[in-house]
């Protein structure tokens, strides 16, 4: 009899991917994955600890699963409680001491030993001890790649899939480099093969993920000497390769490491789309420095326009944290010239937090909670008008728009635009549009792309007729 998990994933895009691989570590040993934490015999909490208060939030969510768990305990049924991801890592003798619920600890690197670490705890219980608990917060020498089943299931035709993990950088406010490691990148062979399974699933878009993607260095043919990597230019090239992959993305990337043959990708590689998140955080050298970003925002500038120069149609997406410790009204003000000098496409922006262990967290120049709101309220507002202007430009447009999911009206399709705006599509025109049948699948349209004319521009979408699949 098969058992159910549930996962729930908080934070960032390489989460996503995590959670969907350790859905796959479990299936050879039997469970399929389930909606819901009240039908699980496994609830697993993948974390992240990038955002004020993440760990509050955990432990809320894990407060309310152990009332779950001992109403499940009270009918003779087992339940186990992992936490895994950043907020693991970082506080994992904590969290065993805090939440005596919680069954399993385990860090992002260590998630494919998920089965033997969830054979120990259930060894533990049916001996009868009253704590059946495990924790692996380690970084093992082995890579998790390495272990991981080849079998996925994708659900979409866009799908992220995880080339680089960690960061050598040490930005000041970051705590990536403690929860993940020292940067890892898997070998060009190791993608590829990935890329091709996705492919052969229906998957069309594959969005490459790394915390600091674009240092990517992965061994080349197999070899693993530093003369012998790959960077990721390369890799967009030999992807660009794999029949059925139609569209390339990647995020997170660094502007110390936007190199020539990375930009010639976005100018020589179709498949590579015209849309790049290439985080910033401040508009002010002094900032800059405190952060430990280790470039200019004249280096900023000046990427952009090699970027720019290679692929004239980019839109550009950015990171902006505001009252970083010590940020003057002038440093603020610096931030909002860099933003409208560049216009960015779209952009998230967020109140510094000081985040324990980091850097930054000790600085004694800690900016008012209401000058930091003041700031970013000011500077979303810009932001905002930007995004709005952007997607305005847009009406009137063909573009191929890759539909991944049924929208709210009948007759209609929600996907992305080549630059990752959200699209309805309406498909009530269209010959055989809608079968039968209460999940009214869309003939030969889901999953497809297709050519769409933009006809409303909203502030956080678009609305588009069909033209052609």
């Amino acid at each position: 009899m098969s058992k159910k998990v549930f996962i729930k994933t908080y934070g960032c895009q390489m989460n996503v991917y995590d959670s969907n691989r350790m859905a796959n570590v479990l299936k050879p040993v039997g469970y399929e994955v389930s909606d819901s934490a009240e039908d699980a015999d496994l609830v697993i909490l993948n974390t992240c600890h990038i955002r004020e208060k993440a760990a509050e939030k955990v432990y809320s969510e894990i407060g309310r699963l152990k009332l779950t768990k001992m109403e499940k305990a009270a009918t003779g049924k087992d339940m186990f409680i992992a936490v895994a991801g950043c907020v693991a890592q970082a506080e994992g003798a904590e969290m065993m001491k805090r939440a005596p619920a919680v069954d399993l600890v385990l860090g992002p690197q260590t998630y494919h030993r998920l089965p033997d670490m969830l054979s120990e705890a259930q060894a533990q219980r049916d001996a009868g001890r009253s704590s059946s608990r495990v924790m692996d917060t380690e970084f093992p020498i082995d890579t998790k790649f390495d272990s991981l089943p080849t079998e996925s299931d994708f659900d979409r035709p866009a799908q992220f899939l995880t080339i680089q993990e960690g960061c050598d950088k040490f930005c000041a406010f970051c705590v990536v480099p403690y929860t993940r490691g020292a940067e890892y990148s898997r070998s060009v062979a190791d993608v590829v093969a990935e890329a091709e399974r996705m492919a052969a699933k229906g998957v069309v878009e594959i969005t490459l993920l790394g915390q600091n993607v674009n240092a990517y260095h992965g061994a080349k043919d197999g070899e693993n000497t530093q003369d012998a990597t790959a960077n990721l230019g390369e890799l967009i090239r030999a992807i660009d390769g794999v029949e059925g992959i139609s569209r390339i993305r990647y995020t997170t990337s660094h502007p110390r490491d936007m190199d020539d043959d990375l930009i010639n990708a976005h100018r020589d590689i179709a498949a590579c789309m015209p849309y790049l998140h290439l985080p910033v955080q401040s508009g002010s050298d002094a900032i800059l420095e405190a952060m430990n970003r280790k470039h200019t925002r004249e280096d900023y500038f000046q990427v952009i326009e090699r970027l720019r120069a290679a692929r004239p149609d980019l839109a550009l997406s950015s990171d902006f944290i505001v009252g970083f410790p010590g940020e003057t009204d002038q440093d603020f003000e610096d931030t909002l010239d860099l933003v409208r000098r560049v216009k960015f496409a779209q952009a998230y922006s967020f109140k510094y937090s000081p985040r324990p262990g980091t850097p930054a967290s000790v600085i004694e120049e800690q900016v008012p909670e209401d000058v930091k709101s003041e700031r970013l309220t000011r500077l979303q507002a810009l932001l905002d008008q930007q995004q709005q202007e952007f997607n305005q430009s847009t009406l009137g447009m063909e573009m191929d728009i890759l539909l991944e999911r049924e929208g709210k009206l009948e007759g209609q399709l929600l996907g992305r635009s080549p630059y990752l705006q959200a699209v309805h599509v309406d498909l009530s025109g269209a010959d055989n549009a809608l079968d039968e049948g209460k999940d009214q699948a869309y003939n030969g349209y889901m999953g497809k792309l297709v050519r769409v004319k933009i006809v409303e521009a909203g502030p956080r979408s678009l609305k588009g007729v069909l033209i052609s699949a």
